[in-house]
Order: C-alpha cells, then sequence, then structure tokens
C-alpha cells in the first residue's frame, strides 16, 4: 500500500493511492513529466484527522464509500513529520567518490568498513516533494543526494536485525540537501556537517509499505534501481542493493543501547552517482557545476515513486555571521579572567 499526506481545501488529509503510477520516461524527466505520471493514480481519503503512520502500520483502507480524488490535483506533502532523522552512509562507491575530495579516502573507506555512521539531520528540515528548495544564503556549492529512507513504526530498543524488520512501516524517496562550501568549512574544525545540512531535506511522494517491496527483495537487500536527473538528463543511477549493510543492520544498529520511535527517519545515505560531490571528488575539480536556481533536480526509484524540486534563490542574508571573539579581547572587555 502507498499512502501520502496532502492538502485539500488548506486541510491535511491521508489519502491511499490506488490507481498505478505511469513510469516516465528516461533521459526526459522533469516536474512537469512527474506529474503527467500521476495524473492515471487516484486517492482514496481517509476521514478528517487519521494518522498517516497508524494506518500504515495497521495496513488500513478507506471505505467503499471513501470521497476520492485525482493524484494530479492533489499537492502531496511530506508524508510524515519525521521524529528524528538519521542518515547513514551505506554505499561503498560514494565514499570512494566522495571522500577523494579531502586526501583521505583510504583511511575513510577503511574507517567505513569497520561499522555503520550516521549525522543526525534536523526533522524539522523535513519537506514535501511539491515544494521548492533554496539554499543556504552565504554558499555557492548546493548539491543533492539520492537516498531511500525508512520510518519506523513502533518503538524499539537493542534490536536485532530479524526484530528491526518488523519495525519498519515503510519506505520513501529522500533527497538530502547539502550546502557543500559551508560543509567544507564545518568538517574542518572536526564536527559536521551541521549547518549545511539543516536547510532542507525533501521526502516522499507517499510511504510505500514493506509488502509492496517483496518481489524486489535479494536475501536481505532490495534491488530496486534508484536515479537522479538534473534538469531532465540522467546523471546517476545505481541499485539499493549495493547498500553495504541492510536497512534491519542498520535499524538495529541505531537501536544499540537506544530507542528508535515511531516516526523517525532513517535514511541509506547517497548511492553511487547520487550527488555532485562525489563526481567532484573522482574529477578533482567542481565539474559539473553546483546547482542554480531555476534547476529541476528529479529522483525516481523503482516501486517508491519519483520527486521532482526545484531550486530557487536563497533569501538575502539577513546578518553577516560574526567571527568570534577573542579570549584576551573578552576579558580586558570583561575583566573576567578565572
Amino acid at each position: 500500500m502507498r499512502y501520502a499526506r496532502i492538502e485539500v481545501d488548506g486541510q491535511e488529509r491521508v489519502g491511499l493511492v490506488v490507481q498505478e503510477v505511469e513510469d516516465t520516461a528516461a533521459g526526459d524527466v522533469s516536474a512537469a513529466v512527474v506529474a503527467q505520471a500521476y495524473s492515471g493514480a487516484t486517492l482514496r481519503l481517509f476521514p478528517p484527522g487519521t494518522d498517516l503512520l497508524t494506518a500504515a502500520i495497521a495496513r488500513q483502507a478507506p471505505g467503499d464509500d471513501a470521497p476520492g480524488m485525482a493524484l494530479a490535483d492533489a499537492r502531496l506533502l511530506a508524508p510524515v513529520r519525521p521524529a528524528s532523522f538519521r542518515d547513514f552512509v551505506s554505499f561503498e562507491q560514494h565514499v570512494q567518490g566522495a571522500a577523494a575530495m579531502t586526501g583521505n579516502a583510504e583511511t575513510a573507506l577503511a574507517a567505513w568498513h569497520q561499522q555503520p555512521t550516521y549525522l543526525y539531520g534536523s526533522p524539522h528540515a523535513v519537506v514535501g516533494p511539491d515544494e521548492p528548495v533554496a539554499g543556504l544564503p552565504e554558499d555557492q556549492a548546493l548539491d543533492f543526494e539520492l537516498e531511500v529512507g525508512v520510518v519506523i513504526g513502533r518503538d524499539g530498543r537493542d534490536l536485532t536485525p530479524e526484530e528491526a524488520r518488523e519495525h519498519i512501516a515503510g519506505y520513501l524517496v529522500v533527497n538530502d540537501w547539502s550546502a557543500r562550501d559551508v560543509q567544507r568549512h564545518e568538517m574542518r574544525g572536526g564536527l559536521g556537517p551541521a549547518k549545511s545540512k539543516d536547510f532542507a531535506t525533501t521526502i516522499g511522494p507517499w510511504l510505500v509499505t514493506p509488502d509492496e517491496l517483496e518481489p524486489a527483495r535479494v536475501g536481505d537487500r532490495l534491488d530496486l534501481t534508484m536515479t537522479v536527473y538534473v534538469n531532465g538528463v540522467v546523471f546517476g543511477q545505481d541499485s539499493l542493493a549495493h547498500m553495504g549493510w541492510s536497512f534491519e543492520q542498520l535499524v538495529s544498529y541505531a537501536s544499540r543501547s537506544a530507542w528508535v520511535r515511531a516516526g523517525d527517519l532513517i535514511a541509506s545515505g547517497t548511492c553511487s552517482g547520487g550527488s555532485l560531490a562525489e563526481a567532484w571528488g573522482r574529477a578533482g575539480r567542481q565539474e559539473p557545476r553546483p546547482l542554480q536556481p531555476g534547476d529541476t533536480v528529479t529522483m525516481e526509484v523503482d516501486r517508491l515513486g519519483s520527486i521532482a524540486t526545484t531550486v530557487v534563490a536563497a533569501a538575502p542574508e539577513r546578518s553577516p555571521i560574526p567571527r568570534a571573539t577573542p579570549l584576551a579581547e573578552l576579558q580586558a572587555r570583561t575583566g573576567v579572567r578565572a
């Protein structure tokens, strides 16, 4: 089943996608093409106030008399409002490419093999597939990252991978936007990424329950083709089956001595060919160019659907970022020396 959260007449509603969405044509993908692909699908609406995650966990369907509407007429919102966002680094080839920018690719790859690694993103930055995205005003290197995420359906702690599978409510497409200039500066200080990530994370177009993906299962992996297009042209492609760890293993790791809660979003990390940074690392220079206002980034994952996002100009900087005040100046100004 596929559950969408939409806006109807200014009101949030939950709907069940009940017809197949047409496949988009490779090499000719844009926001308009994705919208056309949705034209043959319809939504059956749940009663107002229905919680999407609750419906997905129970595999609920609206009653036979539920109102319906064309999916193309709906404004899609982020399927869930995540309680938290953990973003892993699960694809070996992406690590090889992206780490080349740091000059320590071998060290990074050796550390990657030892155990999973994730960063925390801001759940407040999550936006839906129909929302444009602006980067940071101080950044000139806006990038996309093609990922898949799972949403936790019920609380758990110290889960085995086998137990973790039962805690996954559904899957969705994730674009983890990145401001690379800001990220490089943050990580030189031994921390981050942080501010370089918390302006936007696009998820959608809907939440797909695990049973829908079983035909693509190969052992504990899912062979789903992941493709990203920039302005309608294929940029990169990979299979979700190439994750170094399965989603069940990632959820299990996240739950070690910690809680994963219903509504948490856990993402795979960027697939091979799924970001500009990886291409920059392999080329040794910042080519292709960073994203610019007017560009459209479209991400398509088999069985999960497509999201197409247009980049818009960042809001003007309202106040400059100050440099730190040196300690000697603070002591002179305040007289505090203890």
